[in-house]
């Protein structure tokens, strides 16, 4: 007698085991909807509001995955998910908008900067997703995609809110744009903080330096991001220049 397979109706456990975690998707959803939201401000017309959903995507954005760790809720649904949603929120998002802000003025070459971000965000993602399990996890390859959207959103907003016209400084914001997509897809390599262990003690001065940083922040917020942003995309830069230096043969001694 032929044996009987169990039917795989909603109540089979093999079925709820496939289901979708609501606590760190809904962190990704909302990060989504920062990205979605600074496009349609974007639209609008109401930039400084743009930066801010970006921003505010960023910071959702590094929580989902923790939340996930935390409450032991990972699923290959929600490394998708979350990587969809950082190609709207820091690939797409921050071309448009910029793009929207003065690019737009520089005709093609504008949208072909614009396209270079783009591209260069998407196929960051796809990097990331096929060498997560091979690489140092002390490291990114490339700017990490938040990052370069922060360094685009971040310079916009500082000129908006310091009252600099945007077409002053358009080629300016061409070229930040295509460095930020160029960096993504580069091979210098940028500190991911992921060995940083929250839970051991520190030095008096590092919680100093903490409400330091809360200080300068809350005086000049666009400023202090921008700068922080900028000192971390040329970091990696700063690194490689430095092993490169190590590497270099020193001259044979004379005779």
């Amino acid at each position: 007698m032929p044996e009987i397979k169990p039917r795989k109706t909603l109540f089979n456990p093999e079925l709820r085991r496939r289901g979708i975690y609501v606590l760190p998707n809904l962190f990704t959803t909302a990060a989504l909807f920062g990205g979605f939201f600074a496009i349609v401000q974007a639209m609008k017309g109401s930039f400084e509001l743009a930066a801010v959903g970006i921003f505010v995507a960023m910071v959702l954005d590094g929580l989902d995955g923790r939340v996930a760790r935390m409450t032991r809720t990972q699923s290959a649904f929600g490394a998708e998910y979350d990587s969809l949603s950082d190609m709207v929120s820091f690939g797409v998002a921050p071309a448009l908008v910029t793009y929207a802000w003065t690019l737009k003025d520089m005709g093609r070459l504008g949208w072909i900067a614009a396209f270079i971000y783009c591209v260069g965000a998407a196929l960051r993602l796809a990097r990331f997703n096929t060498t997560l399990e091979v690489i140092d996890r002390r490291y990114f390859q490339g700017l990490p995609s938040p990052a370069a959207a922060a360094l685009v959103t971040g310079f916009f907003w500082v000129m908006i809110d310091k009252q600099i016209a945007a077409a002053d400084v358009r080629w300016l914001a061409c070229g930040l744009v295509i460095f930020a997509g160029i960096s993504m897809v580069s091979n210098v390599r940028f500190y991911s903080f992921k060995d940083v262990n929250l839970r051991r003690s520190v030095p008096f001065i590092f919680v100093v330096a903490i409400a330091l940083g809360f200080a300068v922040l809350s005086y000049d917020t666009p400023v202090a991001l921008f700068g922080l942003f900028v000192a971390y995309a040329l970091s990696g830069y700063v690194l490689a220049l430095m092993q490169l230096l190590r590497r270099k043969p020193s001259p044979p001694p004379v005779a």
